[in-house]
């Protein structure tokens, strides 16, 4: 299925401010979405934090591409991870804890990504002490990182988990809920220790995005069922919602008989106009092979690991046996996990340091697997950039101002009737390319070798985990 899709087409795309706290986003056609900024505690500058496109999704039209997310958009690993730690600071300052470093010098590390490696060092010797255990929950697959990262900045009882899309041979799930304008819908969770969800500390739930906090009440009201407590907050980047939408939580609220408290970087509403035009199709593949076949190579990182022995079964019922990883956070994981996987990725940085040859480079993780390999990629010198590949379509547009330059689209290693995409690699843009896939075997990798090399990149490395 591999294609590299780079469309140009008289389209204006623009960002105009309106007034302070307004902005008119300009997308593709007549497509336009204003939004007004209500709530900034940081002060961080939109176009530090985002970009827009045209999402080719019938649920919902456009999207708001994170440049901090490291998914769609490449970016210096520790931005993103610093991200994260703003979301943790601002959790910590909400429950009145201890703050053992400048949100300041966090703020300039994602305005400025040289600083940023620096930076996110220091946060990490400096681990802000939770002022009373919480479960942490991250949403995939865009948010499996980012509930990582503000996870990771804490000291004590702290636990953390992540939804997955996947499916489990050997057990059922313990929530399962809908996400509401994806993509792809189900979420799952499958805690290795069948505890985990049980007690009355309060769930953090993390998202990249809130746009009405549909899937949030989803997932609040299944945990609620089955294991209720008093206080749920709710961390993302970004915090969309209506009066209407408020008023849902508040209801919730009252009906649940708890307390559900949102924490944003930046809180706004929005106002869609228009619809963008010809996003039927997918684009056109624009060239047949690359120029010239790039070196491959493969590496082996999973002896630096502890496995966990599930296998899953893809919507086809073809059933992969390889292992997962232990501490992605898929499983769960709690706080004295977090210096044995800080080992495990230094041991794998270090290997995958020594096997680099070229200057500028991309770490690419796949799908819900981004976590590990951002942290990975951190550690593994200077001039890396890191994204991710998703499932998420959406219409590629060669303009500055528009967040998807171009797109390159893949079968899903493991599952072939599942489209993926990476996005925004110009062609011969890096000297290599570092793949990380958690379980996949080469002879699945065929499609996504494909895709790769339409970016005409002298070298792709792939990094696997079996």
């Amino acid at each position: 299925m591999g294609c590299y899709v780079k469309t140009k087409a008289i389209l204006h795309c623009s960002s105009e401010p309106k007034a302070l706290n307004r902005r008119l986003y300009k997308i593709l056609g007549d497509l336009e979405v204003e939004i007004e900024i209500l709530d900034n505690p940081f002060q961080l500058p939109l176009e530090a934090l985002f970009q827009m496109a045209a999402r080719i999704n019938k649920k919902r039209s456009f999207l708001f591409v994170s440049k901090v997310l490291g998914k769609h958009i490449p970016v210096v690993p520790e931005v993103s991870l610093l991200s994260g730690a703003a979301l943790a600071y601002l959790y910590q300052k909400h429950c009145g804890g201890e703050i053992t470093g400048d949100i300041a010098e966090i703020v300039r590390g994602i305005v400025n990504p040289e600083a940023a490696a620096a930076i996110y060092k220091g946060v990490k010797a400096n681990l802000l002490p939770i002022p009373e255990p919480a479960l942490f929950i991250g949403f995939a697959e865009t948010a499996t990182a980012l509930g990582h990262s503000m996870y990771a900045i804490f000291s004590g009882p702290a636990k953390y988990i992540h939804t997955t899309r996947d499916v489990m041979v050997e057990s059922e799930p313990t929530l399962t809920f809908e996400e509401e304008h994806s993509h792809a819908t189900a979420h799952r969770c499958y805690p290795s220790n069948v505890d985990f969800f049980r007690g009355d500390e309060p769930v953090v739930l993390v998202d990249d995005e809130i746009t009405t906090g549909k899937t949030a009440l989803n997932i609040i009201r299944d945990l609620h069922q089955k294991h209720p407590r008093s206080r749920y907050v709710l961390a993302s980047l970004l915090d969309w919602r209506s009066d209407e939408d408020i008023a849902r939580f508040k209801e919730t609220e009252a009906e649940l008989k708890v307390t559900i408290d949102c924490l944003s970087l930046i809180r706004g509403q929005i106002k869609v106009r228009g619809a963008a035009p010809g996003l039927e199709h997918r684009g056109e593949n624009v060239m047949s092979k690359p120029s010239k076949e790039p070196q491959i190579y493969h590496h082996e990182a999973g002896r630096f690991f502890s496995h966990v022995p599930f296998s899953s079964m893809n919507s086809t019922g073809d059933v992969n046996i390889k292992p997962y990883l232990a501490f992605t956070g898929r499983f769960g994981l709690q706080g004295t996990d977090n210096e044995k996987l800080d080992e495990m990725i230094a041991q794998t940085a270090a290997l995958l340091k020594s096997k680099r040859a070229g200057g500028k480079t991309l770490c690419l993780g796949t799908g819900e697997f981004m976590y590990i390999p951002m942290r990975i990629a951190a550690e593994m010198g200077e001039g890396i950039y890191y994204q991710s590949s998703t499932r998420s379509p959406i219409h590629p547009f060669d303009n500055a101002a528009y967040g998807i330059k171009n797109a390159y689209s893949f079968d899903y290693p493991d599952d072939a009737e599942i489209g993926y995409f990476f996005y925004n690699i110009n062609e011969g843009q890096y000297d290599e390319i570092f793949v990380f896939v958690e379980r996949s075997h080469q002879a699945s990798l065929e499609s996504y070798v494909n895709a790769l090399k339409l970016t005409e990149t002298p070298t792709l490395h792939f990094v696997h985990f079996n």
